[in-house]
């Protein structure tokens, strides 16, 4: 078995990118690395298919530890700790949460949950090969969940389904919501509040992954935290050793919860998404996590898809690049001009990244709710088609627009095949999303008493 994102050889040439731009001189490090014979380019996959040598393996061990002491120029702009993050970041108004709260968190999961199952066919297939398949079978532009009904074969074998997904997640296969790590988060961040309360330590959330999260379900930077973890490293060490990836979407896709449960109070839900995030991810990492929980935390008592933006988007260090990706997104998908131009303008920013990093998923995300405007189908199927971390930006646009819509506002094309169920790989299995959106509740009353 070859394990994808853990190898020090695949590791270093994504390093090389992130130190890079957190303004590290990294050409001593990457000469040594060429003339050693290594490639510096990053794999798109996490993984090289051929093993390396034993000789550039130890090399990219060295070569990795040498970036990690390296110290980075400060920037005050981006700074890690609460305390210089609070300064800089706007405290949104409070809104009480009115009466439909309930119905709210209960589209927020199933919106969450669809748009994630929306996007998991085409994972890690770029935007040309979803627009191929969309055209090949006649659903261009995507309005509903895809299919391999009618799929051409040339087509197919161009651009292959994601392999876990393709069984559980095309239209004529979807039965409840599978098992997948941008709905696995939510569930864990319910199970942490409920076991530690809103003061909850980063050691705690550590604790829980150990406790209830399969390693083989973590993936990019929750796996190189994990291992970290494992070898003994405490927060924020995880975040920072041997992890490349520490400004990318793993902690923005673990946010919703802390916003669902902190409702009308986003720079507190900001907080709490900030003490989970700073376990694997820094700087613009972190700040995506804070920006979805504000998201959440504002779009469970809005009334606009604007106001939630504008709210949240208050809650981002405004040097920072993902205040700018953000600010691009919603300019972009203000303008008018058609869904594929608008995706045009995000990549002509953008498409050098890997499809996993934050920025290009942050800016999609923004684009996709100011041009959807509110309407569910039209928010997700433009954030799926944009082509970079699909099922995790189908499923941040899902919850935002679910919570200002409800369940009935969905749509029964969308919320019918989720049938209310999502599958898990933590302990307890398949869960009704009633009982979690009545958890949640529960939880945002609790908050509500205690503040």
């Amino acid at each position: 078995m070859r394990l994808t994102w853990a190898q020090p050889e695949d590791l270093l040439a994504h390093e090389l990118v992130q130190s890079e731009a957190e303004g590290k001189d990294v050409s001593g490090v990457l000469d040594r690395w060429v003339a050693a014979g290594g490639d510096p380019t990053p794999r798109v996959s996490g993984a090289s298919e051929a093993r390396a040598e034993r000789r550039l393996r130890t090399l990219a061990g060295v070569l990795l530890d040498e970036l990690d002491a390296t110290v980075a120029p400060p920037d005050p702009s981006q700074p890690a700790e609460w305390a210089d993050l609070a300064r800089l970041v706007g405290a949104a108004t409070v809104v009480r949460p009115g009466r439909d709260l309930g119905e709210r968190l209960e589209g927020a999961w199933t919106g969450r949950a669809a748009g994630c199952v929306l996007g998991k066919p085409v994972e890690k297939i770029p935007r040309q090969g979803i627009e191929e398949i969309l055209r090949s079978t006649g659903r261009w532009p995507l309005d509903r969940y895809f299919t391999a009904v009618g799929l051409p074969a040339d087509v197919a074998a161009r651009w292959p389904w994601n392999r876990r997904s393709a069984p559980t997640s095309l239209e004529e296969n979807i039965s409840g919501a599978p098992e997948d790590d941008d709905l696995n988060f939510p569930m864990l961040g319910l199970l942490l509040l409920e076991r530690h309360g809103f003061g909850f330590t980063t050691d705690d959330v550590a604790q829980l992954w150990l406790d209830q999260l399969p390693a083989g379900r973590v993936f990019t930077a929750e796996r190189a935290a994990y291992r970290n973890l494992l070898e003994a490293y405490a927060a924020p060490e995880t975040a920072r050793l041997r992890n490349p990836f520490r400004e990318w979407i793993g902690a923005l896709i673990r946010a919703d919860v802390y916003g669902w449960t902190a409702p009308g109070q986003p720079l507190r839900a900001a907080e709490l998404a900030w003490r989970d995030a700073r376990l694997s991810h820094t700087r613009n990492g972190l700040y995506g996590a804070m920006w979805a929980a504000a998201l959440a935390a504002t779009a469970v008592v809005a009334d606009s898809v604007e106001a939630v933006l504008d709210t949240a988007s208050a809650g981002v260090p405004p040097e920072s690049a993902l205040a700018e990706a953000i600010e691009l997104g919603r300019r972009t998908g203000r303008h008018g001009g058609t869904l594929a131009d608008g995706i045009d303008e995000l990549h002509r920013h953008y498409g050098h990244l890997h499809w996993v990093h934050v920025l290009p998923n942050a800016a999609t995300i923004a684009f996709a709710l100011e041009r959807g405007g509110g309407r569910y189908g039209d928010s997700v199927c433009a954030a799926v088609t944009a082509g970079w971390d699909t099922d995790s930006v189908g499923a941040t646009v899902g919850g935002v627009v679910g919570a200002l819509v409800g369940v009935q506002g969905i749509g029964e094309e969308w919320s019918g095949p989720i049938a209310g169920r999502i599958a898990t790989s933590l302990p307890g299995g398949e869960q009704r999303i009633v009982d979690l959106a009545a958890r949640t509740s529960l939880l945002a009353d609790e908050l509500r008493r205690t503040r």
